[in-house]
């Protein structure tokens, strides 16, 4: 943990008692710097082109290593939705999707907007044992946005084997301290801003060699493409890899997750994970101490119900969180502190 410890030290400096990663993960300084350099090049005229492809390439490389996948199962782009959107347009007509109820709006909207397809709601408790034969996709969160709650990530795995049903997981609450196996699912959608602590306007999206033979590549430009001088006229050839699904990107945000991504690397994701449980545990008894159960035991994500109406008022006191569903939604991260976690329930308990 000491290295946790260390580069936390040196790489983030927050000036508030920020437990609001759910929302928006801090940059660590080595990303803020990487983004003003390339800014500073693109106003001053010292560089070609607006960005490289280098630094793109290594986020790519960096979260397949953290999710263990290989690099040419990955697609960059700017938002969950689109990645979403991307796998919604692939269903037939009348095919069914499984998700929880209460999901994130990223999570299913694309599919409900289509207005052809069978969508189908359940608890989250409930999840694997709803999959059924016609079931075509489950769509799921690993960690529920509003609650924290993990999905049984392996029951459903499991059931949607059993009945022939593909699995889009977003894994956008728990990247970056949950350990996840991507090529597990058929699909894998990340926001890059949360736990990965990432600029926003960079996402990620898996896809296992089966599932690309059935995703068509919509909005492919020549990014796209396998040969990267290929820009006139329709690309010749796609890209092999999952790169044939990555969007135009920013490169500003690219470069900067380059050095975010390379930071969780130094770091390790089973290190994150040990470090944020302890702190979350530490705020689960604080909690319970001052009469407030939280809904999951066992997550980053902490929400107590019922005291969403807190949340300005632990603002004014310099205390980031964030209210979800009536839910006051605390999440720590690797650079908090057993110091930030008494400092929120200090001015919880003062309410």
């Amino acid at each position: 943990m000491e290295i946790l410890k260390r580069l936390a030290g040196d790489e983030f400096a927050p000036e508030t008692t920020y437990l609001n990663t759910s929302s928006t993960g801090l940059l660590p300084r080595r990303a803020v710097e990487a983004i003003t350099r390339l800014a500073g090049q693109n106003a001053a005229g010292t560089r070609l082109g607006a960005g490289g492809f280098e630094q793109p390439n290594a986020a790519r490389a960096s979260f397949a290593r953290l999710t263990g996948v290989g690099v040419d199962r990955v697609a960059l782009g700017s938002s969950v939705t689109v990645h979403v959107a991307l796998i919604a347009h692939s269903l037939p007509a009348g095919a069914e999707v499984l998700a929880p109820e209460g999901e994130f709006a990223s999570v299913v909207q694309p599919f409900a907007v289509r207005g052809d397809l069978k969508m189908r709601y359940v608890p989250l408790e409930s999840l694997a044992e709803a999959v059924r034969p016609g079931t075509a996709l489950v769509a799921f969160s690993s960690v529920q946005s509003s609650d924290g709650r993990i999905a049984d990530l392996a029951a459903v795995r499991e059931a949607a084997a059993a009945h022939g049903a593909r699995t889009l997981l977003d894994a956008s609450q728990s990247a970056g301290w949950l350990p996840l196996d991507a090529g597990a699912y058929d699909y894998t959608v990340t926001a890059g801003f949360k736990f990965l602590t990432c600029p926003r306007g960079i996402s990620f999206l898996t896809v296992t060699e089966e599932a690309q033979e059935h995703l068509a590549p919509l909005h492919s430009g020549w990014f796209a493409a396998e040969d990267l001088s290929d820009n006139y006229g329709p690309v010749r050839e796609l890209a092999a890899s999952a790169r044939r699904y990555d969007e135009p990107g920013s490169f500003l945000s690219s470069y900067g997750a380059e050095q975010s991504l390379a930071l969780l690397e130094e770091v390790g994701i089973d290190a994150v994970h040990a470090h944020n449980r302890a702190l979350a545990d530490r705020l689960r008894a604080g909690l319970a101490d001052l009469g407030h159960r939280s809904v999951a035991d066992d997550s980053a994500v902490v929400a107590v119900p019922g005291l969403g109406g807190v949340q300005p008022e632990l603002l004014r006191a310099g205390v980031y969180s964030s209210a979800r569903g009536g839910n006051l939604r605390l999440a720590v991260h690797l650079y908090n502190s057993s110091a930030d976690v008494d400092r929120a329930l200090d001015v919880l308990s003062a309410m």
